[in-house]
């Protein structure tokens, strides 16, 4: 062995680190963060479903009997839930059917690093709930026997 060589190995690996690995670390890092806030608006705009189906059409419901979400407090429900649980994400469309409600939301996330060929990703979640009426009374069948209550 030549006494010239040693260190050749450090510097080859600290050029493969800079080569391979920094540009694997700022991929996973932007892939984590679209990830997360896919997560995070699919779960805001499922919440923001269901609070819009539980708004009922009173007037309806007195009126003729039928069970029926009235739209635009759906719409308001469903854009304050939103706001308050992403507030950078905005309600795409509120569509209201009956009894369920479709929510469409949509957020653009600016990338930490910008590895990706993009800058912002554009994300979109959509979620459906149903309005359905409550129990009046208690059930009979418990799992348990009530005297361990």
């Amino acid at each position: 062995m030549m006494r010239g060589q040693h260190g050749q190995v450090m510097a080859f690996v600290a050029v493969a680190l800079a080569i391979v690995l920094m540009p694997l670390a700022a991929y996973a890092i932007d892939v984590t963060t679209v990830g997360a806030a896919a997560s995070a608006l699919q779960e805001a705009t499922a919440t923001a479903a269901i609070e819009a189906a539980q708004q009922l059409d009173t007037a309806g419901l007195r009126a003729n009997g039928v069970m029926t979400v009235d739209a635009g407090a759906a719409r308001r429900a469903a854009r304050v839930v939103l706001a308050a649980e992403a507030p950078s994400a905005s309600v795409s469309s509120v569509t209201v059917s009956g009894v369920e409600v479709t929510v469409a939301a949509g957020e653009l996330v600016q990338l930490p690093v910008g590895f990706l060929p993009t800058r912002r990703v554009l994300l979109e979640a959509r979620a459906s709930a149903r309005l359905t009426a409550g129990y009046d009374k208690p059930s009979s069948r418990l799992p348990l026997p009530s005297s361990t209550f």
